[in-house]
């Protein structure tokens, strides 16, 4: 059972597909006016029927433009921490290089956008939920 994950944004958004052991299949920042597009695409690509999106930013657009995706259900939650997660995750994905090794990444900031972290997170938090109510 694969799953998509959604960081909604004004301008952009993260974007991200598991497998349902939480194995990422694909992670791509995309702009928000290409969501249906690039949701559809990836749904005939990775057969997944559930999306799970972050309560942020442009999330009730984010819905209403979802439901002109056939046979997907969306699931709502709660993003508190997850960009500083994303943060994280980002800089274990690509560890600094040269002088910036030297500095905490804690102290850093990403050079690119790191929405798609923020829907990987996503994602593995509501497979957990299933794998914790046993379904």
């Amino acid at each position: 059972m694969n799953i998509a994950a959604l960081d909604p944004g004004r301008d952009k958004c993260g974007f991200a597909v598991l497998d349902g052991k939480g194995q990422v299949l694909i992670q791509r920042v995309i702009d928000t006016d290409k969501l249906i597009q690039e949701v559809t695409a990836a749904k005939a690509d990775y057969g997944f029927s559930r999306l799970v999106m972050g309560n942020g930013t442009t999330s009730k657009i984010a819905q209403g433009r979802l439901r002109e995706v056939a046979d997907l259900a969306v699931f709502v939650r709660d993003e508190y921490r997850t960009t500083e997660m994303a943060k994280g995750e980002y800089w274990k994905a690509n560890p600094p290089r040269g002088w910036r090794r030297f500095i905490p990444v804690t102290m850093q900031v990403p050079p690119v956008p790191v929405d798609d972290f923020v829907a990987i997170i996503l994602a593995r938090r509501f497979l957990q939920e299933l794998k914790d109510k046993g379904a």
